[in-house]
């Protein structure tokens, strides 16, 4: 198995939009990248930055 397998960032994430509306992050509520029609969780390029850095790995 490679380092890929056990990533499940890719598959957790929304469709990018292709312009506006886009939906709000669910911590800041400054807009996502991702659509406002996309139904769960959006967060914005900060806040998802910030949680992958809370959430990774360290070892």
């Amino acid at each position: 198995m490679s380092e890929d397998d056990y990533c499940l960032i890719d598959t957790a994430r929304p469709p990018r939009a292709d312009g506006p509306p886009y939906a709000r992050c669910v911590l800041c509520l400054e807009p996502t990248e991702y659509p406002e029609s996309y139904k769960g969780i959006t967060l914005c390029p900060v806040c998802e930055w910030q949680e992958a850095q809370r959430t990774a790995c360290s070892g």
